[in-house]
Order: structure tokens, then C-alpha cells, then sequence
């Protein structure tokens, strides 16, 4: 057990901090004669002097100012605890499971992890970045409380987020575009298709599929992107992803008769609405927020 207590250390700073025993006295609300016999119990206690007299005042000794920085921490972090606690008794959740899709705009979705931290700093997040039925196979475990899906979750009742393009790329030098024409299904068919695993543990699907005979099938967005730039394969990515390969030339748009560009409208679904805490309900306000804020899309006015 410590031997000096926290108020020790309170009333310590106190004094500095007001410039004396007076002074810390009246903000404190407690007499000059107990800050004083608090502060000399305290190097007592520690068997180190912290305060040495000059003139009418005191000034903290070189130990005195090591040990009050340490104990600054400490008062911190009781403070911190406090309010942790304070927000616990009022319903506030200790920590959100996020399910979000990998389809959503990562600036929208840091945006909105930075507004929810300046708001909620203590409640923990878990991200789990999901593709197809991956998210909605969380919520029907109940093992996450909000989740950003382009697919309908039987039962739930989600709401319009944003929609997201997905162009039909290839990197420039890639055979489909040395073809120079309009391409079709049997060019496709021809030639090695990127896919990212449906992270679902048991309803898996294979969306967006051509059946083409060559198929790589990947576990995360970025893999994909990365291979398509080095003329590995072709792909549906949302361009929110590859607007910079895009517009760098990194990555080429295919020239399809049709289906070059397809439409994924993301919905925001509650695992239980009336249940969920004020954490959550912040978190999905930060989310719908960060949409608008980004301009992800003009398809948002359509879906709002």
C-alpha cells in the first residue's frame, strides 16, 4: 500500500500551483494549516523535503519537482478514472464493435473515428473490416453493435449511407487494353479476375464473380489494388479506392460494352436500435457526418 495518498499529492500541486499555502487554501477550500500539515506529513512519509523556503514563499526542491511530475500523472489518471466511471453509471457503453465493410471510403471512415475519439475518448473500438456477408453474419451473432453493409441483413432494418461506384480496372498495359475496343463478357472470360474473400465463417458468396477461368481471390481490398498495378489481373474496385491510381494512370478503366461501372448502395444497420447505448448512437451520427463532410460521392443526395 502507498504511504502518501492521493489528496498528498493534490493539495502538493495546489500550492504550487497558486503560489502558496493562502492561495491554494481558498481554491481548495481547505485551511492553510491542513495543506501544510499534509504537505510536511508527506516528506515525512517519503523521508525527501519537496518544498524549501524562499523568502515568504516555497518553491519546490529539485526532488520535489521530479517527484510532483510523476505525481501530476497520477492525479491524471484519477481524474481520467473518475470520469470514466461517471460516464459509466449514466449508461455509457465500455466499449463498440464496429463491422464495416471494406468498400467504405477509408477518409470517411477516419474521419469519423477521429470525430467519435474527441467525443468518447475512453470508450474502447473494435474495427472489424468485413467484406460481403461478413458484417451482416456479425450482427446476426450479435457480435457487433453497428455495421456498414451493401447487403440487406434479414430481420434488421438498416438506413441509406452512401453509394459506392466500382469501375472495372486493369493496369494500362494489361492484354484487355492492348485489344483497343469495346470489350465484352468472353474477353473477360479470358483473363485472370481479382476477388476479395467474402469474410463470412459460414454464408459465404462469391459477388461480382465472372466465372472466368483464371481467378485470384484475395483477402483484403489493398491486396487487390496492389496486384492490379502490377498487371496481375482485372478487377471491380470502388473508386473511392483508386481515384489517385486513376487519375495517375496507374489504372485504366476497361472499356466494357456494359457493367463497366456497378452501383453498391451501403447501409447503415443497428444490431438492436433501442438498446444501443450512447456510444453507438454517436459513432453512426460520426459515420453518416464524415459521408457528407467527404463528398464520397454524388449518388448520396439519391440515398440520404
Amino acid at each position: 500500500m502507498s504511504r502518501v495518498t492521493l489528496a498528498q499529492w493534490q493539495m502538493l500541486a495546489a500550492v504550487i500551483d497558486h503560489g502558496g499555502f493562502a492561495r491554494a487554501a481558498e481554491v481548495v477550500h481547505k485551511s492553510p494549516s491542513t495543506l501544510n500539515h499534509a504537505v510536511h506529513k508527506l516528506e515525512e512519509q517519503l523521508g525527501v523535503a519537496v518544498l524549501e523556503p524562499v523568502g515568504r514563499q516555497v518553491r519546490l526542491t529539485e526532488a520535489g519537482e521530479m517527484l510532483l511530475r510523476r505525481a501530476r500523472q497520477l492525479i491524471e489518471s484519477a481524474a481520467s478514472l473518475e470520469e470514466v466511471a461517471n460516464r459509466l453509471s449514466e449508461g455509457l457503453e465500455a466499449e463498440i464493435v464496429l463491422a464495416i465493410d471494406q468498400i467504405f471510403p477509408p477518409d470517411a471512415l477516419a474521419q469519423a473515428l477521429a470525430t467519435f475519439s474527441e467525443a468518447f475518448p475512453y470508450v474502447r473500438v473494435q474495427l472489424h473490416e468485413t467484406v460481403l456477408n461478413g458484417g451482416i453474419e456479425m450482427l446476426h451473432d450479435a457480435s457487433a453493435d453497428l455495421v456498414v453493409s451493401a447487403l440487406s441483413a434479414q430481420g434488421f432494418l438498416g438506413e441509406p449511407l452512401v453509394t459506392i461506384n466500382f469501375i472495372a480496372v486493369a493496369h494500362p498495359d494489361h492484354p484487355l487494353h492492348r485489344l483497343a475496343r469495346k470489350l465484352d463478357l468472353r474477353d473477360l472470360e479470358q483473363h485472370r479476375q481479382l476477388v476479395v474473400r467474402d469474410s463470412a465463417l459460414r454464408q459465404s458468396m462469391d459477388a461480382g464473380w465472372l466465372k472466368a477461368e483464371q481467378r485470384w481471390t484475395l483477402s483484403h481490398l489493398e491486396s487487390s489494388i496492389d496486384m492490379l498495378e502490377r498487371g496481375l489481373g482485372f478487377a471491380w474496385i470502388p473508386e473511392t479506392r483508386i481515384s489517385e491510381a486513376l487519375e495517375k494512370g496507374h489504372l485504366v478503366a476497361l472499356p466494357l460494352i456494359a457493367g463497366g461501372i456497378r452501383e453498391a448502395p451501403i447501409q447503415l444497420i443497428f444490431r438492436d436500435r433501442d438498446r444501443a447505448g450512447p456510444a453507438t448512437h454517436a459513432m453512426a451520427s460520426a459515420l453518416k457526418d464524415a459521408v457528407k463532410q467527404c463528398h464520397v460521392d454524388s449518388s448520396f443526395d439519391k440515398v440520404e
